[in-house]
């Protein structure tokens, strides 16, 4: 339904407003003097009055007062309201039936006030007061109506940037990931091992999921969590002893979640949870419960892996993500020991 609105144009939307203003005039007119306005005179008003407010809205404002040019939007709408009241005391006389009925209740003012003096001014006093409301609203319409469009394109231009930025992410991280899954290939190879094959055929699936669904806003749950299963398995097949590698999920997988989006936590784990001697020792655990989802992961770091500096590529990227995806809607915490890194990720999954 807003969408329908939206796409309502704005020149039918200002006739409807003239209609009824034009509507309003004449049942009030009636009401008061029982018979519609006789002669041309109270549809020229309506004109000039419609003709005052679209000088101010699309001439004075956007080219005088959007431009900060205050003095002169002032002097300048001043000259027209002016002239606009000039105009209709000399050339538009109100309908009679109207004007007896002012210079009656005047002279019923004149008779409670003697020292009132009822003259014609009070006409042009009253048409220099239309012109200022005619002014002030043209003016705050189309103030309002540039306010809301240049909200709209900053939204628009915040958009394109977070989308700029999330598509590098993942370009970056893609790369990244395949040149670590490679590596484990490489040393499964090299060893002569019969489970290369079975690592190719399931980095041939992680890639499968890599082009074909990451590509969208979000993945289902199940599917992100198969893929991190595939992962698992494609490094434990370079491990000398995978026992030490827990991964355990918990709870419903029927929600949606931004792709490649816990894989980052996972692969830092594996990559400095195996020390010297091929030892592991890698925890990973899923829980999900109603809409919020906490990942647990703790690893032993290696002495020949923790002084190196490079390999945060990974991380920061989806610390960055996290950051974009949900600004208020995550709590992240990283902790590390001597011997030990931990990381736990609170998110409120978003609904579908």
């Amino acid at each position: 339904m807003k969408n329908k609105f939206k796409n309502i144009n704005p020149v039918i939307i200002h006739i409807l407003c003239w209609v009824i203003l034009i509507l309003i005039n004449l049942l009030t007119f009636y009401n008061r003097f029982q018979d519609f306005p006789e002669g041309y005179h109270f549809y020229i008003r309506i004109s000039l009055d419609v003709l005052l407010f679209y000088l101010n809205y699309a001439l004075l404002v956007p080219k005088l007062l959007l431009n900060r040019k205050i003095i002169l939007y002032i002097l300048v709408s001043f000259s027209f309201i002016l002239l606009y009241s000039f105009i209709n005391s000399q050339f538009v006389p109100p309908e009679p039936n109207f004007k007896d009925e002012i210079m009656r209740q005047m002279a019923e003012l004149k008779g409670q006030h003697p020292k009132f003096k009822p003259n014609e001014r009070i006409f042009r006093g009253v048409q220099i007061l239309i012109a200022i409301l005619l002014f002030a609203v043209g003016a705050s319409v189309k103030l309002v109506t540039e306010w809301y469009k240049n909200e709209k394109i900053k939204a628009i231009i915040e958009t394109q940037k977070i989308n700029t930025e999330l598509s590098f992410l993942k370009t970056q991280l893609n790369p990244h990931f395949l040149f670590n899954s490679l590596n484990s290939i490489y040393s499964l190879a090299n060893k002569k091992s019969d489970a290369t094959t079975d690592a190719i055929v399931t980095l041939s699936e992680l890639m499968r999921y890599m082009l074909y669904e990451t590509d969208k806003e979000y993945v289902l749950l199940k599917k992100e969590i198969e893929y991190i299963k595939n992962y698992i398995s494609l490094q434990n097949l370079r491990l000398k002893d995978s026992s030490g590698v827990r991964f355990n999920v918990h709870g419903n997988l029927d929600h949606y979640i931004e792709p490649l989006l816990l894989i980052s936590f996972i692969e830092n784990a594996f990559k400095y949870g195996t020390d010297y001697t091929g030892k592991t020792d890698i925890n990973i655990q899923i829980l999900i419960e109603e809409n919020n989802l906490t990942l647990n992961i703790s690893n032993y770091i290696s002495v020949k892996e923790k002084h190196k500096n490079n390999s945060g590529i990974g991380l920061q990227n989806v610390k960055s993500r996290l950051n974009l995806l949900y600004p208020n809607a995550h709590v992240l915490t990283i902790n590390q020991s001597e011997n030990e890194y931990s990381v736990e990720l609170v998110l409120n999954l978003k609904k579908q």
